[in-house]
């Protein structure tokens, strides 16, 4: 029989956590959620895998667990819309294969939550990409289908139009609509716009956005035209501070055809990628108040070893450019979760998915670099502290979310299951 000291322990311990509404609370940080306008001092609740209560204070009694989190930012979970992520043997001359990388392995401690798969698969091999690595991992992971079949296995691959079948690419689409952001052509060689529009005829056909790396920029088919007639709204041009687009004119202004593709509703996202961003091209943009609409990294193992290195040190690129730290967030958040058709997400909204990340806006003197050995200083980097995926913590650099040990008692850490054989 348990003793009545037992007995009223226990009672007490269940009384709490009856009164507890909250599993975790972030309490003390500063909140930026461009999508809600908020920007200031908030506490965040969570209850379950849902957002439940944003507010100035909330009662610490109210939570099964408090996060402290005073002098750090607190925002939505990020979404790149731009990685490498299906594995496969590739060939030599591979894009993706053996350069993809692990999502669970890197999202998390960089505050990004959700990442989609730019075009690595193509209609050929999705299903075994969504089988191996969408379903397994714990990042939320989206992809867009290549509108090549053999996808970006191989460089040859991607330049042969009879694998460019907009009909498989929607089939596919619709079939896996919940994972399915979007269709991708890239890395396209030759002097027409086959890649381009077959994957437009693919987007049509499945009503989800094209992605595009514009691959070999050439006189027959030059980039300025790509936004303005052969994209449509709500398309995205990727690598878009790549070296071979034209952004400024001999006097440093930015040519107006930019601005009408924006008009358009053509999307610029970022996609540092590990040759596709220069500073030529996107400090200009900046200072000219043509900010990207998204930022996303191209991530693979050559980019995360070379100058674009991970989300948070390209969105520190553009503090240091001169954006605003809300733009940037936005353009980290809310507005990718748009560009592939999930509202849900990239916000810190009541019942919104618990995606959540901690920064660190570390002060100091920060040399970041292109993706072509161009160097620019800046005085604001951001680090990760914290996130967390569908309510639980996935990262904590700095234990934030552990206990003392010495108050955890001196068996804490073993399993039921498990037995302490003390020596005699």
């Amino acid at each position: 029989m348990p003793s009545p000291v037992r007995c009223a322990l226990l009672s007490v311990i269940f009384s709490i956590a009856a009164q507890a509404q909250y599993d975790l609370v972030l309490k003390g940080g500063h909140v930026i959620d461009p999508k809600n306008s908020i920007d200031a001092p908030m506490d965040v609740a969570i209850a379950g895998n849902k957002i439940a209560a944003i507010a100035p204070e909330i009662s610490a009694a109210q939570a099964k667990k408090v996060v402290d989190v005073r002098g750090l930012y607190v925002t939505p979970g990020l979404v790149d819309i731009h990685t490498h992520l299906f594995f496969t043997t590739g060939a030599a001359g591979a894009w993706a294969g053996d350069e993809s990388i692990q999502p669970d392995a890197f999202s998390f401690r960089t505050g990004v939550t959700t990442m989609a798969d730019a075009g690595s698969a193509g209609w050929r091999g999705f299903e075994t990409f969504r089988h191996f690595v969408i379903d397994r991992a714990k990042t939320r992971v989206f992809a867009f289908i290549n509108i090549s079949g053999l996808g970006m296995l191989t460089d040859a691959a991607e330049q042969e139009k009879s694998e460019f079948q907009p009909e498989e690419v929607a089939r596919l689409a619709k079939k896996h609509r919940d994972v399915v952001v979007g269709v991708k052509t890239a890395h396209y060689q030759k002097p027409d716009w086959a890649s381009v529009d077959r994957a437009v005829e693919a987007g049509k056909l499945a009503g989800i956005p094209v992605m595009v790396d514009f691959g070999w920029f050439l006189p027959e088919r030059p980039y300025w035209q790509l936004v303005t007639e052969h994209l449509r709204p709500g398309d995205i041009t990727t690598h878009c501070f790549r070296a071979p687009v034209p952004w400024v004119d001999e006097h440093g202004k930015l040519y107006d055809y930019l601005r009408q593709a924006r008009n358009r509703g053509v999307i610029f996202d970022v996609g540092h990628g590990g040759g596709s961003f220069v500073f030529r091209n996107a400090a200009p943009a900046v200072a000219q108040g043509f900010y990207p609409d998204s930022i996303s990294t191209d991530l693979h193992g050559g980019s995360m070893n070379a100058g674009m290195m991970d989300m948070p040190t390209t969105m520190s690129k553009f503090l240091a450019m001169g954006e605003p730290l809300v733009e940037v967030i936005r353009e980290s958040t809310i507005n990718p979760a748009m560009e592939i058709q999930h509202p849900e997400l990239g916000h810190l909204s009541v019942s919104a998915p618990a995606d959540v990340a901690v920064w660190e806006l570390r002060s100091g003197d920060f040399g970041f670099s292109d993706a072509a050995g161009g160097k620019l200083t800046g005085k604001q980097r951001l680090e990760c502290q914290l996130t967390v995926r569908d309510g639980k913590i996935a990262w904590d650099r700095n234990a934030r979310g552990a206990e003392d040990y010495k108050k955890l008692g001196p068996e804490y850490g073993v399993r039921d299951v498990d037995k302490i054989v003390r020596p005699k």
